[in-house]
């Protein structure tokens, strides 16, 4: 969205993204804006880079471009007497409780002081391994840390569709609930020329998101006006509405996002599945285990899959892997993961 066709940075476009966003300023809403853009802005500095290695080339347009991006950012904000403060983070920010609550005093006292965090990944020093899908599941992390009341989710197209966009019969899908059929059976597995992302990983984020308590919309960045539009709730605005659930603690918030950084797989049977999945809070019970992946030590994150390799959800290990297999045929022994320290996953997928 924020590039031309030729992979530079389309400037007209910023510049009217953040009016929007000081407008929603001056109304006294907080805002955290999530911006690629800095390899694209390298791109224009660089013209012939002697790095050709992909990961090389990578590091050395983002090293460069995030300087430009920031100081367009920055230039445009304070012709509205704003200031704006750049925040860059790797997914192993989020790994921990410890980093991810020292970030989240960062963005707090970045807030409290009236100024607009504006995050992306630092490519410069992100392993391949342990990048972001995109700065949509990145988006999605910040939103749920700062518990957010909105997360806009702003592409090149309306919002999700029930086929190909464009084609007959393909209608935008204006709400989707938890427990609908899934959409990502109508989304195509591609990306835009110049992202790491798609719709379907748009899909997913907004799905944990809104699974988190908090509203996502997914709508057409370019479209004049589309942020204040939706804020204020303008009539025949398109967009996606992913209508969220009631709030949960901010544990589990964390832990919806942090399947990437858990040490280890538990294989649950049909009854736990339906146990876990059901109506009611239930924890994991080491009756209903089947199999164990890997070690693990108490506190440690475990992803939860059934038989069939679907994930379930994530949980913190109250104990460690000799102490479960110890007690492995004991009904009555404590949960493995207690409902306090269990997230399970809206709409399970395969992964």
């Amino acid at each position: 969205m924020l590039t031309k066709d030729d992979g530079s940075l389309d400037i007209c476009r910023i510049e009217h993204l953040t009016r929007q966003i000081g407008w929603l300023h001056k109304q006294g809403i907080r805002v955290v804006l999530v911006s690629s853009g800095a390899i694209a802005a390298g791109r224009k500095i660089v013209k012939d880079a002697a790095a050709k290695e992909p990961v090389s080339q990578r590091q050395l347009l983002s090293a460069v471009g995030q300087v430009k991006l920031v100081n367009i950012y920055s230039s445009f904000f304070e012709k509205q007497n704003i200031t704006c403060a750049q925040v860059l983070v790797t997914k192993q920010d989020f790994s921990s409780r410890e980093h991810y609550l020292n970030m989240k005093n960062c963005f707090s006292v970045l807030l409290d002081n009236n100024i607009i965090p504006v995050v992306n990944e630092n490519d410069a020093v992100s392993v391949t391994a342990l990048m972001f899908t995109d700065n949509d599941e990145l988006a999605g992390l910040v939103a749920s840390m700062m518990d957010t009341d909105a997360l806009f989710i702003l592409t090149n197209v309306d919002g999700i569709y029930s086929g190909v966009p464009g084609q007959e019969g393909a209608e935008l899908i204006p709400e989707i609930k938890e427990g609908r059929d899934d959409p990502k059976d109508f989304i195509l597995h591609t990306k835009s020329d110049f992202g790491r992302g798609g719709m379907l990983t748009k899909c997913r984020v907004a799905q944990k998101t809104a699974a988190s308590g908090i509203a996502v919309f997914i709508a057409n960045g370019m479209r004049d006006n589309i942020i204040i539009d939706l804020v204020e709730q303008t009539k025949d605005v398109p967009h996606t509405w992913f209508i969220p659930n009631g709030r949960r603690p901010a544990i589990k918030k964390w832990m919806a996002y942090a399947d990437g950084f858990a040490k280890a797989e538990v294989v649950i049977n049909r009854g736990a599945r339906d146990a876990l999945t059901g109506p009611k809070a239930r924890s994991l019970l080491l009756v209903g285990v089947v199999a164990f992946k890997d070690d693990f030590k108490k506190g440690d994150l475990l992803r939860i899959k059934d038989e069939e390799g679907q994930l379930i959800g994530i949980g913190r290990a109250q104990y460690d892997r000799a102490v479960a297999m110890k007690h492995l045929t004991d009904e009555k022994y404590k949960p493995l993961v207690h409902y306090d320290y269990l997230f399970i996953y809206p709409n399970v997928y395969k992964l």
